[in-house]
């Protein structure tokens, strides 16, 4: 079926809204004007409710079919990244140090863009939520969405959500049952020791040699007591201690991120982070400390509704196009809150070839936007029995 003609005769006008949330990004529950901006389109569309400031600047929309029938939601996340973009577009963000480097901006058209056409065609038995969502480059905005009520009052028998992904062919889609995205925790280390003159060292406790224990050790973790095929990633990505060249530090602290595909793999993480840690520490007369936050759990698609996404996209995109063979990424996203809750299922849409996700040259390909659009459009004919 490909790109259908009612998005082709509206690409122009869709297109001109995702560069204007292009040139005007925002950052997490700051998304005040692209809220508003939806919410005034949501309106304009004929849906027959639209509510704002759910999960602080989330916008929901409610569009009843032609008879009573079953409920799905579908999801797009709105907020920008703290980046300066370095595309050289012409319609490049205006904002310093702010872009939409994920594509949230396409998200949340082609989402806009299918509600205007389910509002005004009707053609399905049911009701439809589109929930567009703040805060997902870390805020946890599909939690707080949550929070504050989306699914007790629009209750969904299935969500789904959508994301382009770069690299992939244009008018592809992939995704995989079971987990498909990465539990992301933050880790925070620190090492204390007993600072003093560097020319008098044991006079001191240098943290230093604890510190180079401690991050052979973490990576040796992953290389000796965690299953191969248990995907995983423990990236130590920040050291902060000291102020001068001649001055043993008092302290040193450790940042980094950890990366699982399952609850097991993931308390086993935690749990041999702190023992190396804390042990290596003692083991320099040192005291190691760690503070470890669990942020998005595992994205699990559900099996059934996998395979409700994947026809939806074949009658679009064709067979040929759709691959249920996607390798899970270790990238996070809190769509996995709301799957928590409601089954349903992310698949990817082809962005094209394009530089990667959260990168200062990334650039959301406009042609996507129709693919998409269509696909949100078919999955709800094919959900809610319509024509």
């Amino acid at each position: 079926m490909a790109v259908e003609n009612w998005v082709s005769r509206e690409i122009a006008e869709l297109t001109a809204f995702r560069r204007d949330l292009h040139e005007n990004p925002e950052l997490l529950y700051e998304t005040h004007r692209t809220a508003a901006k939806v919410a005034g389109a949501l309106r304009a569309a004929g849906c027959n409710e639209v509510i704002e400031g759910i999960g602080r600047t989330g916008v929901v929309g409610v569009i009843r079919g032609r008879a009573a029938g079953r409920t799905i939601g579908l999801r797009a996340d709105m907020d920008a990244l703290p980046i300066q973009e370095a595309t050289g577009l012409p319609f490049a963000s205006k904002v310093p140090g702010k872009m939409h480097a994920c594509g949230h901006d396409g998200h949340t058209t082609m989402l806009l863009g299918a509600a205007r056409h389910l509002a005004e065609t009707r053609a399905f038995d049911g009701t439809v939520i589109v929930i567009f969502q703040p805060a997902e480059e870390g805020g946890a905005g599909a939690l707080a969405m949550i929070e504050d009520g989306l699914f007790d009052r629009w209750p969904c028998d299935e969500v789904y959500g959508m994301h382009n992904m770069p690299n992939l062919p244009l008018g592809q889609f992939t995704t995989c049952k079971g987990p498909n995205m990465g539990a992301v925790d933050m880790l925070d280390i620190t090492i204390t020791g007993k600072g003093g003159h560097a020319a008098q060292p044991h006079h001191s406790v240098d943290p230093m040699p604890a510190l180079a224990g401690i991050v052979q050790a973490i990576h040796g973790m992953s290389a000796r007591s965690i299953d191969p095929f248990d995907s995983h990633v423990v990236s130590l990505c920040v050291v902060e201690g000291g102020d001068a060249f001649n001055v043993i530090p008092q302290q040193i602290t450790v940042k980094g991120t950890v990366r699982t595909l399952s609850e097991t793999v993931r308390d086993h993480v935690e749990a041999r982070v702190r023992t190396i840690v804390e042990n290596i520490a003692a083991g320099n007369a040192c005291i190691g400390q760690v503070s470890y936050e669990r942020s998005y759990p595992v994205l699990v698609n559900h099996d059934l509704e996998t395979e409700f996404a994947a026809e939806a996209a074949r009658t679009v995109a064709g067979a040929e196009n759709v691959s249920l063979s996607m390798t899970p990424t270790l990238g996070g996203e809190d769509f996995a809150f709301m799957l928590q809750k409601v089954p349903g299922c992310m698949i990817n849409v082809g962005n094209g070839s394009s530089a990667n996700l959260h990168h200062p040259e990334y650039a959301f390909n406009d042609a996507v936007i129709g693919w998409g659009c269509s696909y949100w459009v078919q999955l709800v004919r094919d959900r809610l029995n319509g024509n």
